[in-house]
């Protein structure tokens, strides 16, 4: 796929599958633009890589829809220099948009292999994003604490070291499982000590958060 030719599918989409249906702050829709998504997928997947839909990228995990990292990422207020702990590093592609908005993110991926891939990725495009093999549901307690929480995967509940890793005045987003298979977008603001504004979005389906990692796992990371 040649820069023309990309830079023509990510205007489409964001035009058509972004803004028209309600994204509005102009610098998520201009990372959308400028991001490749396309090498954030399997080649194979590449001349889909701009529709509006999940897609494979191995170990039973997806990137995201368009419009959902364009969602999360705008219910974030993610802002120049702001410090961001992103749960589910899967693809990268998320992290690429928290990056090229200017945050500094701290990215945790569980799967050594998806962890390994979106670093060469990101570190191609230029982006600074650290990114760390490690249980999610733990947060990372070395860089905290932090001005947003993105949780990219299915949560059952809002994990305390999540809440006790935000900064004041921060915001976490999630999608929380509501009942089987159906999760919500969930932001909750830190207005205090134990004190939350909580607000409801979109209904969502993602893959779930998975605390630890078995052997059966590390195995088929290390042959991949």
């Amino acid at each position: 796929m040649t820069h023309l030719d990309w830079r023509k599918e990510a205007d489409f989409m964001v035009a058509t599958q972004i803004e028209s249906r309600g994204v509005r702050d102009k610098h998520v829709l201009a990372a959308m633009k400028r991001v490749p998504r396309h090498l954030f997928v399997f080649p194979e997947y590449i001349s889909l890589a701009y529709f509006d839909a999940p897609l494979p990228i191995g170990k039973n995990q997806t990137i995201s829809q368009p419009y959902m990292v364009a969602r999360m990422t705008e219910l974030l207020r993610v802002s120049k220099g702001m410090s961001v702990l992103e749960v589910g590093t899967g693809s990268g592609y998320q992290a690429a948009i928290l990056a090229e908005m200017g945050a500094s993110v701290v990215s945790l991926e569980r799967i050594e292999f998806l962890a390994q891939r979106a670093e060469e990725v990101l570190s191609q495009l230029g982006y600074s994003v650290m990114v760390v093999v490690a249980d999610g549901r733990q947060g990372y307690a070395p860089k905290a604490p932090y001005d947003g929480i993105l949780v990219t995967a299915a949560s059952d509940i809002v994990e305390e070291p999540w809440q006790e890793q935000l900064a004041m005045g921060g915001r976490i987003v999630l999608p929380l499982s509501i009942e089987p298979g159906l999760q919500r977008l969930l932001v909750m603001e830190k207005k205090g000590e134990g004190l939350w504004l909580e607000n409801w979005y979109d209904y969502c389906r993602f893959v779930p958060v998975v605390s630890g990692i078995s052997k059966q796992e590390i195995h088929e990371n290390n042959d991949t």
